[in-house]
C-alpha cells in the first residue's frame, strides 16, 4: 500500500508565525523601550525632588543619598510663608474652564464642517490651521495692550478666553476627524423623528465619539495647564498659574535644584492624574478612524 507522505518543508523555510510572533516580541520591546525612555526623566526629576540641596546639585549625581521631603515643605510655604494654592487654583479655573469652552464652540462647528458641511469648507478649516502659524510671542505684545486698555492685566478670566481660542482651532480639526465617522443615517432616522439639533447633538452624536470629545478636552486641559508665555506676561500676584509660581523658585541666589523638582512634580501631578484617569478614552479617541 502506498503511503502519501507529505513532503517536508525545504530546509530554511521560515514559519510565517514564527515570525509574526518574534515580529510583536521585537515591537513589544521596542514599546517598553521608548515608554522607559519617555519616563525617565520624570523618574529622574522625582528622585532629585526627594534629596538635599547638597546631594541633588552633585555631580555625578548621588543615587544612594538620604532621601527627605524638605523640597516638598518648602513648595508648599514651610520657611517662607508663600501658599502654592492660589496659582493651582487659578491655573484650574482656566484649564477648566477655557477647556468647557472649547468643547461647546468646537463640538457645533466641527459638525457644520463634517456632518452637515458648510460651503468651501476646506477654506474654513485651512482658516482655522493658519491661526496656529503666527508664533504666540508675535501676538503678545498687541494682546498685551488690548488687555492693559480694558483693564484685564492680572486676571484669569483673560487667560480663559485667550486659552480658549488658542485651543479652539485644534479641537475643530481633533473633532471634525471623529465626526465624519459618525454614520449619517442614525443622524437622519433622528432628524425623521423629530429630533432637532441641540438634541441630535447631545443625545446622538456625543455618546458616539465621547473618546474623541475626551481626547480633545484632554489635549485642550494640558496645553492650558502648561501655558507659561502669556500667563507669565499677562498675570501678576492675583491671576498668576502655577507655571508661573515655578518660575518663582529660580531666584538671583541660584538655582535650587531639589526644591525646583519638587514643585514641578506636585504642578505636573494634576495633568498626570487626568491623562492616567483617560487613559482609555485617549487612546480610542486618538485611533478613530484610523482603521476602515
Amino acid at each position: 500500500m502506498a503511503a502519501a507522505t507529505a513532503n517536508p518543508p525545504a530546509r530554511g523555510a521560515r514559519d510565517p508565525r514564527a515570525r509574526d510572533r518574534r515580529n510583536r516580541g521585537l515591537l513589544g520591546l521596542l514599546a517598553w523601550a521608548c515608554g522607559i525612555v519617555f519616563f525617565l526623566p520624570f523618574a529622574w526629576m522625582v528622585l532629585t525632588s526627594l534629596h538635599g540641596e547638597q546631594d541633588a546639585a552633585a555631580n555625578p549625581p548621588h543615587l544612594g543619598a538620604s532621601l527627605t521631603l524638605h523640597g516638598y515643605r518648602e513648595f508648599f510655604g514651610s520657611g517662607t510663608g508663600v501658599s502654592p494654592w492660589p496659582p493651582l487654583v487659578n491655573s484650574a479655573t482656566a484649564s477648566v474652564a477655557s477647556t468647557l469652552l472649547v468643547l461647546l464652540l468646537a463640538v457645533p462647528a466641527a459638525y457644520a464642517l463634517s456632518i452637515k458641511p458648510v460651503r468651501k469648507w476646506t477654506d474654513v478649516m485651512f482658516f482655522f490651521l493658519s491661526t496656529k502659524m503666527l508664533p504666540a510671542v508675535a501676538g503678545l505684545l498687541p494682546v498685551y495692550l488690548i488687555a492693559k486698555n480694558a483693564g484685564l492685566l492680572d486676571d484669569i478670566w483673560l487667560l480663559v478666553v485667550l486659552y480658549t481660542s488658542m485651543n479652539l482651532p485644534i479641537a475643530v480639526w481633533m473633532m471634525r476627524s471623529f465626526l465624519a465617522d459618525v454614520p449619517a443615517e442614525i443622524m437622519e432616522a433622528a432628524s425623521i423623528d423629530g429630533a432637532g439639533l441641540p438634541t441630535i447633538l447631545a443625545r446622538i452624536v456625543a455618546p458616539v465619539v465621547m473618546p474623541g470629545i475626551a481626547a480633545t478636552a484632554l489635549i485642550s486641559f494640558i496645553f492650558s495647564w502648561n501655558e507659561l508665555l502669556f500667563a507669565r506676561v499677562l498675570t501678576g500676584v492675583v491671576a498668576g498659574t502655577a507655571p508661573v509660581f515655578l518660575t518663582g523658585f529660580v531666584t538671583s541666589q541660584g538655582l535650587f535644584l531639589a526644591k525646583v523638582c519638587a514643585a514641578a512634580v506636585c504642578i505636573s501631578l494634576p495633568v498626570l492624574a487626568a491623562g492616567f484617569a483617560a487613559q482609555d478614552k485617549l487612546v480610542q479617541g486618538l485611533s478613530l478612524g484610523a482603521v476602515k
